[in-house]
């Protein structure tokens, strides 16, 4: 079966044929794995699972393939760690992860794959290739390297030096694959791809509900990941997708509904929290997306190219770090590709680049 025949049998939106051939042949040239290399989870391993948490901490860490029942609600937070979790599959089989009663935050998402550091100064440990489909997720899912986000005191330590693009890249999840899940936002950032993280995808998939921020972040340092066949249907108060010093990242195919406050906005963020930002938005390809709105409103742009350029009155050269934002705080979002999208029911400019020279 050609890896989106099954997409389409699902009855979902199709994806077009050329586009999925061209992001089959981008996942296949990246290396990206679909061989398993787990073992299957005991039946301890799923007693746990099911079971309702004690005390405080509802976590559970999966290092195991596992395969659920479609009439299962797991109100427990799987952890995805190191090196243990790598090769692990998760099929839900239309299972649900997560409730409306849990408490979900950046630092407790319902799904975190995230690397361990390891003790002393010997390194990290980085899950690579890992597969979970067919979920009902309620609540987030972040991919962890180096820190949560660019303010992250590892991350800040790490910019501070030449090489951290290929640090940051290294030592972060890479090859992580989400396909056909559905997830219910209830007010933290659905989905984040955190700094370094590389050859990651969400594919066929839907996102619903409510954020106070972005639906998708793809933080600094990350790059070559892929988003593409999916529908947003959810209120957020930021743009739908921030592509913040993410570069070479494939956005295709994907339905944007009412995008209010913005749909795909690609910028660099330049000294937030003192880290610096290495690598421009670069690269990216963003194409044949649908933004539909409810009427003919005004709205913030579907696609805004150096959305920071615009004020960014906090942004200072540091002589100390002649590199990255410190050396040139602009975005820098050039070389992106923009080809095939529409936008239906609105009369603002829904394209907009405000590079700064």
């Amino acid at each position: 079966m050609k890896p989106w025949s099954r997409w389409e049998a699902s009855g979902r939106t199709a994806v077009p044929e050329s586009i999925m051939i061209a992001v089959t042949a981008m996942i296949f040239s990246l290396g990206w794995s679909t061989d398993a290399r787990a073992k299957m989870c005991d039946a301890a391993f799923y007693e746990k699972l099911r079971s309702a948490p004690n005390g405080k901490d509802d976590r559970i860490n999966v290092d195991c393939d596992l395969q659920l029942r479609p009439d299962d609600v797991i109100t427990r937070k799987l952890v995805f760690a190191g090196e243990a979790a790598s090769g692990v599959s998760l099929d839900c089989q239309g299972a649900t992860l997560g409730s409306s009663k849990m408490k979900y935050s950046v630092g407790a998402p319902t799904v975190l794959v995230r690397s361990q550091k390891l003790p002393g100064d010997s390194g990290w440990s980085v899950p690579r290739d890992i597969r979970i489909t067919n979920c009902k997720i309620v609540g987030n899912i972040r991919l962890t390297g180096l820190g949560p986000n660019g303010e992250a005191e590892d991350v800040r330590k790490s910019s501070l030096n030449r090489d951290h693009t290929a640090n940051a890249q290294r030592n972060a999840p890479s090859g992580i694959e989400l396909t056909n899940i559905s997830v219910e936002a209830v007010g933290t950032i659905p989905l984040y791809f955190g700094p370094g993280v590389t050859k990651s995808s969400l594919t066929n998939s839907t996102i619903r509900g409510k954020s106070a921020k972005t639906v998708i972040y793809l933080d600094a340092e990350s790059a070559e990941n892929v988003i593409s066949g999916n529908r947003f249907s959810i209120k957020a108060d930021r743009e739908m997708i921030a592509v913040d010093g993410s570069a070479r990242n494939v956005i295709s195919g994907n339905v944007f509904r009412n995008p209010m406050k913005g749909g795909i906005f690609v910028y660099r963020n330049c000294g937030e929290g003192g880290t610096i930002r290495h690598q421009e938005p670069r690269s990216n390809r963003i194409s044949d997306n649908r933004f539909v709105y409810r009427s003919s409103i005004v709205a913030y742009p579907a696609i805004w190219l150096n959305h920071r350029d615009v004020g960014k009155w906090y942004c200072k050269v540091d002589p100390r770090y002649p590199f990255g934002s410190s050396l040139d705080p602009r975005d820098r979002a050039i070389d992106n590709v923009l080809a095939g999208n529409r936008f239906e029911g609105a009369i603002s400019p829904m394209v907009l680049n405000t590079e700064r020279k």
